[in-house]
């Protein structure tokens, strides 16, 4: 029926549709046969059919509405009147309608997150969340972030009245008990990653004692200070630790410049002290064995022993003096022969000689007596030398 139809709104000249012609021609266009028009409006038949189809589209539509599409990354919990049926998988499933059974669908790789100790913003602070004690029984503000996702659809539906609420009282407790358990500069500096990994396993171990079906992914630290009423004073402890350290450090680098430095002198000086030691206790030995062999020499033969050991003295005495040969037995006259410079001389003319292997000097024995010429000559030299030193 159009609202364009000529008749729509008469009756006669004026009055409601003729609902036994609407009828007439609703069956007329299903292929049906036309009622009758009769004069007493006997309606029963009409009213049973039309009741039959309303109710069959009524049926269609309640089948039909048990339909629903579950994503892949979803899941569908079925309960029947009320209780727990099954769990669906991803793709086009049916279940009774309503009232019988419904579905709740549950997203599982959605990420959620709960802040603890602020809203939105980390400036608009929740205190009663965020002020927490810690072992060194200081006062804390921590703010925190929670990421989390489903893992069990049935007891993320049956066993939570509101995930996000039992999500954060979990969190605020562990990360509680987390802090309580630390000191201060613990919490506030060196131990923030190992304290957000350490109340992130106590939260996990919560939810899963309580069976909410929920997995935390992460958990974040936003902010940790102290309270405002006492941050100017903390700011200074704060540069009187830094300061502190910063001394620490210093005299730490300059022990290690001093204290190598020190060691080195105090290794070479001992190792001086250790070879003169050695040294002189040869020397001593040396010398030692050298007069022992001499006492012995000498009560062998004393006179030989006695005349070269005078030799040898006034050896190494003129060896360090200028020498000057005076002949006075020149009649008069005075003749010096500087014997210093003339060997000085001497070496200078005389070109370098390249040496061979040495030859081993010859053996003199002590105890052998010498020639007789050589002992002359030798205490002639000696007598002269004896008379020279008496002149007045």
């Amino acid at each position: 029926m159009s609202l364009n139809d000529p008749n729509w709104g008469r009756r006669g000249n004026d009055g409601p549709p003729d609902l036994d012609e609407m009828w007439n021609r609703l069956k007329q266009r299903l292929g049906g046969r036309p009622r009758p028009p009769s004069a007493g409006g006997d309606g029963g038949l009409p009213l049973r059919s039309g009741l039959w189809l309303a109710v069959a589209l009524v049926g269609f539509i309640w089948f039909a509405s048990g339909f629903y599409i579950v994503d892949a990354s979803q899941r569908g919990v079925v309960l029947r009147f009320g209780s727990y049926a099954e769990t669906t998988q991803p793709g086009p499933r049916w279940h009774i309608p309503y009232p019988v059974e419904s579905v709740e669908i549950v997203n599982l790789s959605q990420v959620r997150t709960v802040e603890v100790g602020y809203h939105t913003n980390v400036k608009t602070k929740v205190l009663q969340e965020s002020l927490m004690l810690t072992d060194d029984e200081n006062i804390i503000d921590l703010q925190f972030a929670v990421q989390y996702v489903l893992k069990d659809p049935k007891d993320f539906v049956f066993n939570n009245r509101s995930a996000e609420d039992a999500v954060k009282q979990a969190a605020e407790s562990a990360m509680r008990e987390e802090v309580g358990k630390q000191r201060m500069d613990f919490v506030l500096y060196q131990g923030r990653a190992e304290l957000a990994v350490a109340a992130q396993a106590t939260m996990q171990k919560i939810l899963d004692r309580y069976s909410t079906g929920i997995s935390v992914s992460r958990l974040t630290l936003q902010q940790a200070q102290p309270p405002e009423q006492v941050q100017a004073a903390f700011d200074d402890a704060v540069k009187a630790n830094q300061d502190r350290e910063r001394q620490k450090s210093e005299g730490q680098a300059y022990a290690n410049d001093v204290v190598p430095k020190a060691q080195g002198t105090a290794a070479r000086l001992q190792q001086e002290a250790e070879g003169y030691r050695q040294r002189v206790t040869l020397n001593a030995t040396g010398e030692a064995s050298r007069f022992s062999q001499i006492a012995r020499e000498y009560k062998r033969a004393p006179a030989v022993t006695r005349q070269r050991m005078y030799m040898d003295a006034m050896q190494q005495v003129l060896s360090s003096t200028t020498k000057v040969v005076v002949d006075d037995r020149a009649g008069g006259n005075l003749l010096m022969l500087p014997l210093d410079k003339i060997l000085q001389m001497g070496a200078a003319s005389q070109p370098p000689v390249v040496e061979g292997p040495k030859e081993p000097p010859p053996q003199v024995d002590l105890n052998a007596a010498p020639p007789a010429a050589e002992a002359g000559v030798r205490s002639r030299d000696a007598l002269r030398t004896r008379d020279r030193e008496a002149r007045p």
